[in-house]
């Protein structure tokens, strides 16, 4: 919180240093109107890019490690595995069997087992209680 706010006091600090320049610049007549926005443009510009990067690697770090442990402890298969990793990818039953060469009925009974091991009503209720065990 407090570099949150350090940062907007520096934008906040720069916005106002680069008026009073363009305020000085004008009154003395060395530079055009034009060339003072386009250098606070250029300049905001390039403190956006940073705060965007700055921004974006804080969601870079978030990664769950997968805990195989507890897929063994619930019993859940390889094969059951796979088509949970697709359903979480919100895949329906047709494009599981497709992409995994299996015919619909049998990825209907991997569901079926995996819903009883999660003790689960839908699939969206498997994948949540799913992620909370960080199985997927």
């Amino acid at each position: 919180m407090k570099k949150t706010v350090l940062v907007f006091a520096l934008l906040i600090l720069a916005l106002l240093l680069l008026f009073q320049i363009g305020k000085y610049a004008i009154v003395s007549g060395d530079l055009k109107t034009e060339i003072i926005v386009a250098i606070i443009a250029i300049v905001f510009f390039f403190i956006g890019i940073y705060i965007n990067k700055k921004s974006l690697q804080k969601h870079n770090k978030v990664s769950i490690e997968i805990n195989h442990k507890k897929i063994d402890d619930l019993g859940i298969t390889n094969r059951e595995y796979e088509v949970l990793q697709h359903i979480s990818l919100g895949l329906s039953n047709q494009e599981i069997a497709d992409k995994l060469f299996l015919s619909e009925s049998t990825i209907k009974t991997h569901v079926s087992n995996l819903l009883v091991k999660l003790n689960a009503k839908r699939r969206t209720q498997a994948l949540q209680i799913a992620k909370n065990l960080q199985i997927i």
